[in-house]
């Protein structure tokens, strides 16, 4: 025991001089994780053979909240939410997947739906997807979110903002102001996000539409399938976006080579955009987001088909192409993600959240120089999808899940 006692003090003081950091952000004892690691929050076998790039990119060891949390259920009232954001009041916009969007009160209440919101195809993976308000909600009132439209030549994922009435009843002079073409009959793998950066222009996800002989055009620049896009409020390529070398290439590119990225969050210290990403079987993502990078979907992968044959050329890294931080083998399905920016609870100050789906909890990741060095596994004993996680006025966690709950999680 003394013994064991003397190699955790010598791991967490290694631990703590290479990060820099306060010991509150590096609440966890790093051993080389390989991906039987058996100090990892994941117990089960991984669907490959595939060796991580570098140590801690899966698998990382366990940590534990040591305040303490607690969760209660504000409402189970909501029939798929997919997508929630907060008002400056402090209640939130929620969407459903059939294409509604509600208001909801701190204490649960949830309003009839809003008049004004354009017609979803909410078949397969599609519907009303993500939202967010503008930052200047307190007086122009602005929403925008994404969803998935039906054309006369396919189904695409498409971009639109109205004005919250002062009715509060409806959306008003909606507009579509974005449309990611090329459109596709199928219905699955639609992304998406939609979040504000600091410089006021939106960042969208793009998913790459799931089927082989659409998905490779995640790595076509004049494709928004598979893409990370920045557009003004106004539907047009943002200024300052990274330039594509290849001939054709979009203005509204950000990044490319994505498959299905259900979750975008600003690191609220150095403003880096953080996104994730769900793999096949196997291959979660967890990815900070450079302008102008190839994130190597479907060309590089840690997943395999579902059919449990190898992807493509069944490679994990390619030159020119990034490398996740972090990745779930097998999958935990990352969807809507937050980073906590409030000291309630200490521990998690700067830490990133991500609501899990076919995982059917929260992970809380402890991020220290853009690697993470911990995983927790939060609301476990709830058996729910967990769909969205954002951070409320008052500084506490609320996440929505498939089954129709809103979560309240903060400090006891």
């Amino acid at each position: 025991m003394k013994k064991q006692l003397l190699i955790c003090m010598f791991s967490c003081l290694v631990l703590a001089t290479s990060c820099k950091k306060k010991s509150k952000e590096t609440d966890v004892i790093i051993d080389p994780p390989t991906p039987t690691n058996p100090a990892s929050v994941e117990t089960n076998p991984p669907n490959s053979s595939y060796s991580p790039a570098f140590v801690g990119q899966t698998r990382i060891n366990a940590i534990r909240t040591t305040t303490p949390y607690g969760s209660s259920v504000l409402t189970s009232a909501l029939t798929l939410p997919w997508g929630i954001a907060a008002l400056t009041d402090g209640r939130f916009l929620v969407t459903e997947k059939a294409g509604t969007m509600r208001i909801v009160t701190s204490s649960g209440q949830v309003s009839a739906a809003l008049t004004g919101v354009p017609a979803v195809n909410n078949s397969g993976q599609g519907g009303l997807l993500g939202l967010t308000v503008d930052p200047a909600f307190a007086t122009n009132r602005m929403v925008y979110w994404s969803f998935s439209e039906r054309g006369t030549d396919g189904n695409l994922l498409a971009v639109a903002k109205g004005r919250l009435s002062a009715s509060e009843t409806g959306l008003e002079n909606v507009t579509v102001i974005y449309r990611a073409t090329p459109a596709y009959s199928g219905v699955n793998q639609y992304g998406s996000r939609v979040i504000f950066d600091r410089t006021g222009n939106l960042l969208v996800s793009s998913g790459d539409r799931s089927d082989p002989g659409i998905r490779v055009q995640a790595q076509a620049v004049n494709s928004a399938i598979g893409k990370i896009l920045r557009i003004t409020t106004d539907g047009q390529a943002a200024p300052g976006n990274p330039s594509f070398s290849q001939a054709g290439a979009r203005p509204e590119l950000y990044s490319i080579g994505h498959r299905n990225q259900h979750g975008l969050a600003i690191h609220p210290i150095t403003g880096d955009l953080w996104e994730g990403e769900l793999g096949p079987r196997g291959g979660d993502e967890i990815n900070l987001i450079r302008p102008g990078a190839n994130y190597g979907w479907p060309v590089i992968t840690y997943g395999i088909d579902y059919s449990g044959q190898p992807l493509g050329g069944a490679i994990q890294q390619q030159s020119g192409m990034e490398q996740p931080v972090y990745y779930w083998d097998p999958v935990v399905s990352p969807s809507g993600m937050t980073f906590y920016r409030g000291s309630r609870i200490p521990e998690w100050e700067n830490n990133l959240f991500v609501a899990a789906l076919s995982g059917t909890h929260i992970v809380r990741l402890t991020i220290a120089n853009n690697r993470v060095i911990g995983e927790e596994r939060l609301l476990v004993s709830e058996g729910q999808r967990f769909r969205d996680i954002i951070q409320g006025i008052d500084n506490a966690l609320y996440a929505i899940t498939d089954g129709g709950r809103l979560y309240r999680i903060d400090r006891q």
